[in-house]
């Protein structure tokens, strides 16, 4: 049989590490552009306490999402050893486009895949790049799209990166704006025949929510009263993705692991967007009480957001290439062990992928 068995991985890190501690002098405001009176330590020690985040990354002055894309993209074709004309596909996972140093204007136009193609100096004509907007789930979407033109008899090869700057994005003056950062990860899949019990994806799953839901991680102004109310910011309603999460995201990844036909404790990781430590907890948690345990194994979840944040479409494939290469001091994963890709975001969106080593 044929299955879509990934074969190479590669991420950027930024260099440029923000610490909570460089949020201490920060004036925050509220919703409603009302000064939060508060110490902004308690503030940024609050939000440690829920997110996990003690540092984050951002890109350095003159990298855009393109930039640290093309630099993922060449560790994962080198990993995988393939040569680049060979690709069929190039999906780019992005929700901004390249926003340059000191502006808010998204430039998308061609599409980050044409400009990561014009990177990697690919030539074939044949090898088609485009975008996918699908909040924080869209590399995991982008893996299901290339299962489906390989099922389809339209591509073999395909390059599937995801890839963002937030920090060109986020309204300073807005507490969340703290949980956000940069990054890039990226993954080369194949389509190969491999034994029943060989390598690939097993299952995928996907939902959308857009009645009311989907405002609730959108544009809008600054909560700082005196900033252009012209100039728009990435806003998210941070109780109502909580709520939302727990509640549309465990029975997600359940309908996934069922239709793998996996038992749920031959499930070795779940490499689950890093958005908040405590809801991705929490998550994890009510998706083993779904299949009757108390509580979760132990070290099931790989986590990355403390020291890396929350980089939307990057967090997963970065968090997958740390582990797969050993890099992550406490998880291990290995050729023949079946694991889990999850995300949720804005939409609002989720998806889940049951994947083979």
């Amino acid at each position: 049989m044929f299955r879509s068995v990934i074969t190479g991985t590669g991420s950027y890190i930024p260099t440029e590490v923000k610490t909570n501690s460089q949020f201490f002098s920060q004036t925050f405001y509220t919703e409603e552009k009302q000064q939060i009176k508060l110490d902004p330590k308690i503030i940024v020690d609050k939000l440690e306490k829920i997110t996990g985040i003690a540092e984050r990354r951002y890109v350095s002055d003159n990298l855009k999402t393109s930039d640290i894309a093309t630099m993922a993209a060449k560790l994962a074709i080198e990993h995988s050893g393939i040569d680049p004309e060979s690709l069929d596909l190039i999906i780019v996972a992005q929700n901004f486009g390249d926003i340059i140093k000191g502006t808010l204007q998204s430039d998308a136009v061609p599409a980050l895949a044409s400009r990561v193609k014009h990177n990697l100096k690919i030539k074939n004509p044949k090898c088609i790049g485009y975008d996918i907007l699908f909040g924080c789930p869209g590399w995991i979407q982008g893996i299901i799209h290339a299962d489906a033109f390989f099922k389809a008899g339209i591509a073999t090869k395909a390059l599937v990166i995801g890839a963002e700057t937030l920090s060109r994005i986020i309204d300073v003056y807005d507490r969340d704006s703290m949980i956000f950062s940069d990054g890039a990860g990226a993954s080369v899949i194949e389509y190969k025949e491999v034994q029943e019990n060989g390598s690939g994806i097993l299952s995928a799953s996907t939902l959308s929510h857009c009645e009311e839901e989907v405002d609730y991680i959108n544009m809008d102004t600054s909560y700082f009263p005196e900033r252009d109310p012209t100039l728009r910011y990435m806003k998210m309603k941070g109780r109502k993705v909580y709520e939302y999460a727990l509640k549309n995201v465990p029975p997600a990844i359940k309908e996934c692991i069922d239709k793998s036909k996996v038992n749920i404790e031959n499930i070795k990781k779940v490499f689950i967007h890093q958005a908040n430590e405590k809801m991705d907890e929490a998550i994890i948690q009510a998706l083993y009480k779904l299949y009757g345990f108390k509580e979760a194994p132990k070290d099931i979840m790989p986590m990355s957001i403390g020291y890396l944040g929350n980089s939307s479409v990057a967090t997963v494939p970065t968090l997958f290439d740390l582990v797969l290469k050993g890099k992550d001091d406490r998880h291990f994963i290995q050729e023949g062990d079946v694991i889990v890709f999850a995300s949720v975001g804005a939409g609002m969106n989720i998806n889940a992928v049951c994947y083979r080593l």
